[in-house]
């Protein structure tokens, strides 16, 4: 099922936003430092779409290689921050317990401009398909409101969590 954003106006009629705090992050997802690339996620409404931000710092153990001299936030990592924000609220709606939320696909990745520190990367996750135990999600990354990045993801819950 695709989300047209007329249903999400319509859900949000109904549902209030959720904020997760970086305690209630480490509650849904596995990821630790320093491969925990999400500090919060802002309007969540249920597993439809939410807003991940990461505050990007010179502190990043990815600056040492990346690039001396010219530090740049790894694309990959964006992504990844992508998928995280999306296993976070998938995770969140599931029945409490031990669950296992999978990155599964990435499709159509662009990347329009550099992510340097100091920026504050919004990753803005909108599901657009739920089949069984898959969501699928649209996402960007925006800085100071400028997209700098843009991908599909998708993610599978292990059975055994459900």
């Amino acid at each position: 099922m695709i989300v047209s954003d007329q249903q999400l106006i319509n859900s949000e009629v109904s549902v209030e936003s959720r904020i997760f705090t970086i305690q209630d992050i480490l509650n849904y997802l596995p990821h630790r430092y320093p491969f925990l690339l999400i500090d919060r996620i802002e309007n969540v409404y249920g597993d439809e779409r939410g807003v991940g931000i990461k505050n990007v710092t010179y502190n990043e153990p990815c600056f040492t290689g990346h690039f001396p001299g010219l530090p740049i936030f790894p694309g990959v990592l964006i992504v990844e921050g992508m998928a995280q924000t999306a296993g976070a609220m998938v995770s969140a709606i599931l029945p409490a317990g031990p669950k296992e939320v999978y990155f599964t696909t990435i499709d159509g990745v662009k990347f329009r401009k550099p992510v340097s520190p100091g920026d504050r990367l919004e990753y803005v996750m909108k599901k657009t398909k739920h089949r069984r135990n898959m969501w699928w999600y649209s996402g960007e990354a925006f800085v100071n409101g400028i997209c700098v990045a843009e991908a599909n993801v998708s993610a599978v819950v292990d059975q055994a969590s459900l």
